[in-house]
């Protein structure tokens, strides 16, 4: 009976300095057990391994697309065969592929130019809808198209029915209300020479 005691005080201790140690790393460094501490069953924390706690991370999409124009100011639109609305030139930023690279292919694909991308004019948060979880754009500075890069567009068969260069006033009559923002926030961050934080197409808070 003495023995039993005895090694359950042990035990006890030794859980009690374990608990301790793992009670300081978290108030020291709560940024690193913020999200990947639990509590077990037995009430104690305890800490997720790395494959559960990255797949129990949330899921966003992400596209990019390009805010090209002439030389008039005129922004460039795509007319997509599979919707209503035009669009500006862009789409899904593939696995292990940059918002980057993922924009200058997509114009490469959707317009037959391969162009060097700029810098980001903006990056718009968009909350889930039906059949569409929330997602993340960013948009590109496709910068200005000469007569030669006008001339040299050729859209893709099968995905683009045509593309158009439209005055800003007059974009919200080809393109969805949260385009609109989003592509009007763009040539404000042009102008300003500013990154445009967006959330729905507008500025975010």
């Amino acid at each position: 009976m003495l023995f039993g005691l005895c090694a359950t005080r042990i035990f006890e201790h030794h859980m009690d300095a374990r608990s301790r140690s793992l009670n300081f790393a978290i108030a020291r460094w709560p940024w690193i057990f913020a999200a990947t501490v639990t509590r077990m069953s037995s009430g104690m924390p305890g800490v997720l391994p790395p494959d559960v706690y990255i797949a129990s991370l949330a899921r966003k999409r992400m596209a990019a697309g390009a805010l090209c124009r002439d030389r008039a100011g005129r922004v460039l639109l795509v007319d997509p065969v599979y919707r209503d609305t035009w669009d500006l030139p862009g789409g899904a930023v593939e696995a292990e592929e940059s918002p980057h690279a993922a924009c200058r292919r997509e114009v490469t694909e959707e317009l037959g130019l391969d162009r060097p991308v700029g810098r980001v004019l903006a990056v718009d948060w968009v909350p889930s809808r039906p059949q569409r979880p929330e997602g993340l754009i960013v948009v590109y500075d496709g910068g200005v198209l000469t007569a030669a890069d006008i001339e040299a567009i050729r859209v893709q068969d099968g995905e683009l029915a045509g593309f158009a260069f439209v005055d800003p006033d007059q974009v919200a009559d080809r393109v969805t209300q949260l385009v609109a923002r989003r592509i009007a926030a763009c040539l404000d961050a042009l102008d300003a020479g500013t990154v445009a934080s967006l959330e729905g197409g507008s500025p975010a808070g």
